[in-house]
């Protein structure tokens, strides 16, 4: 039987000669990767469960959140990462190298056809060389370092083949966000992506990274592309080895094929709230307060370059910051060798050191209540990079709109831009109460529901990265829902037992594990969603928190305060309160025995 990229992967690092989709294997790692902001509660699960590490060369810190150390909390777990890795000849890549999944590329650890995993929930963005990626909870990566391998479900594959050519105007930030827009965010959820086609031969490392980078956004596991003779020989430099880049088999099979011209994209922005939600440019006047250029997606020298075409001989405008952040030293050195950060000075710009920078809540980016930013991250959910808005665009665009002061594309650039008169102001939201933790392993489960009907709930709504440092479960509770509109009070509110029922795609968006440990902390018994993000669905599972999915939930008429029983084993759930049933998938076998050992460990 044919294989695709990512099934060809996973056989090779777990011994077998094929896999097919939902087989559950133990995949060998080659880079296993904890960053600042996970690292410290890696640490914290070595040492509770006495455990040793199975090959330090290939286990890793990457300080990448917060380079600049500037929030205490920070520091303390930095620090306490790099005492570990002094103990335990741990190689740390710290403040001064930048974002932890470049590094990886730039330090030859990733390549074509290798296996990595980190506290990165954009560590897929790998699959831009053709290599397999994984953003994954503490406990995931205290268990590779302790293994060397960790278990995972192979999924099915989604082909896309792009064909045309795009417009003279159109940058990869364009094509990631016209997929989001064809795509949305969980049509293609749990599934890999390979993307062919004559046209993505052309694509540069860094366009493959940029679009890769988005995959998290589009609900899929990974975008892998097929490497090409250039990114081939820059992997070989890098890894100083001669790389084999595994190829789909002819008959590989695909739970869905789709053809897409990129002649019809657009030069697009997407809204705030949701990175799946775009328009095309022009927009109506959109007066902005700042603007962001850099992270994993447009922190590289080609999005640069692209930004300083734009602001040489120019200034930001009035009242306006611009805030530009290097992928990487090595991106940072070659700014600075090609004058650009003399240019992006010279504009007005502040350029820090290299790192993740705003949508990671540490070092530069970070907007407040009411502020208007149009930034090149990857993501713009409420309170992702700030409590403001947040639009999301390509470096050019940024650039235009920062010069400009309100959002407009690179060719629109007015001569004299028209001064701003008015400003606006938002309420920044109020923090809720603590609750206590659970235990006990029941198979059948009653409780109150509590029914929340809305998809996409990303874990910057159940827990805010803001509340990142915490490491202390029992503290987490508190912060549950802080940031999703309506239930900023659920954990005053919620009572122990209660079963919360959702939409789709609930956790999706960022690996933290405190999305999980918060509901845990809280004493709430299970969620049941239609599905879930799956770095979630993952983090769940370990932390042996009952998750259950479904796309039938509806048929059970939910309301809040509805009695529903459950039961693992069996797949049965019941409306008591109504007496309707439904059956759904039981715990598989990985899931009940995390379940009933009480987590991973």
């Amino acid at each position: 039987m044919g294989m695709t990229v990512i099934e060809k992967i996973l056989a090779a690092h777990s011994g077998k000669a094929e896999v097919a989709p939902g087989d559950i294997v133990d995949v060998m790692i080659d880079a296993r990767v904890a960053r600042d902001f996970g690292g410290a509660n890696v640490v914290k699960h070595m040492e509770e469960n006495h455990l040793d590490i199975h090959n330090t060369s290939k286990t890793f810190f990457t300080f990448d959140c917060n380079p600049t150390g500037s929030d205490q909390k920070y520091a303390a777990n930095q620090h306490k990462c790099r005492l570990y890795a002094r103990e335990h000849d741990i190689r740390v890549y710290d403040i001064d190298k930048g974002i932890g999944t470049h590094v990886l590329i730039e330090e030859g650890l990733a390549y074509p056809g290798s296996t990595a995993v980190s506290t990165d929930s954009h560590a897929n963005i790998l699959g831009a060389i053709g290599a397999f990626g994984q953003g994954m909870g503490d406990k995931d990566i205290a268990a590779s370092w302790h293994k060397g391998s960790t278990w995972f479900k192979v999924p099915t594959t989604v082909k896309i083949t792009l064909e045309g050519a795009p417009g003279s105007l159109l940058s990869a930030k364009d094509m990631a966000l016209n997929l989001l827009d064809l795509f949305g965010a969980n049509t293609l959820l749990g599934n890999a992506i390979e993307i062919e086609g004559e046209m993505v031969e052309k694509l540069t490392l860094d366009q493959r990274m940029t679009i890769a980078s988005m995959a998290t956004e589009m609900g899929a596991i990974i975008i892998l592309f097929p490497p090409n003779k250039e990114v081939i020989r820059y992997c070989e430099s890098r890894a100083r080895k001669k790389v084999n880049a595994p190829v789909a088999d002819p008959d590989a099979k695909y739970s869905m094929i789709h053809t897409v011209n990129v002649a019809n994209f657009t030069p697009k922005i997407s809204l705030p709230g949701k990175p799946h939600d775009t328009s095309d440019l022009p927009l109506e006047k959109i007066w902005i307060d700042s603007a962001f250029i850099g992270s994993c997606t447009n922190g590289r020298i080609e999005d640069l370059r692209a930004a300083a075409m734009i602001l040489e001989g120019r200034r930001v405008a009035d009242g306006v910051v611009l805030k530009i952040v290097p992928a990487t030293d090595r991106v940072w050195q070659r700014c600075l060798e090609e004058g650009l950060i003399e240019i992006f000075k010279e504009s007005g710009a502040l350029v820090s050191n290299a790192g993740c920078a705003g949508c990671a809540a540490g070092q530069v980016g970070q907007n407040g209540p009411g502020e208007v930013t149009v930034s090149t991250g990857n993501r713009n959910f409420p309170g992702k990079q700030g409590q403001g808005d947040v639009y999301l665009a390509s470096p050019d665009v940024v650039a235009a709109s920062a010069i400009t002061g309100y959002i407009v594309g690179p060719d629109a650039i007015p001569e004299d831009p028209e001064k701003r008169v008015e400003e606006k102001h938002k309420k920044a939201s109020v923090k809720p109460k603590q609750a206590a933790a659970v235990s006990g392993r029941p198979v059948e489960i009653r409780g109150r529901v509590w029914f929340i009907p809305k998809d996409n709930i990303d874990t910057d709504m159940i827990f805010h990265n803001r509340y990142l440092s915490i490491t202390d479960v029992g503290e987490m509770g508190q912060y549950t829902f802080d940031n999703l509109d309506g239930y900023e009070d659920f954990s005053s509110r919620v009572n122990r037992g209660d079963i919360v029922v959702t939409g789709k795609n609930f956790g999706s968006g960022s690996s933290r594990q405190q999305a999980v440990d918060c509901f845990i902390s809280l004493g709430v018994q299970c969620v049941v969603a239609e599905s879930f993000g799956a770095i979630y669905e993952r983090n769940a599972i370990n932390a042996a928190f009952p998750i259950v999915s479904s796309d039938h939930i509806k048929e059970l008429n939910l309301e809040d305060g509805d009695e529903l029983y459950m039961n693992f084993n069996s797949g049965e759930i019941r409306n008591v309160s109504k007496n309707i049933s439904l059956e759904v998938s039981p715990f598989s076998e990985v899931q009940m025995e995390i379940y009933q050992n009480n987590g991973l460990f």
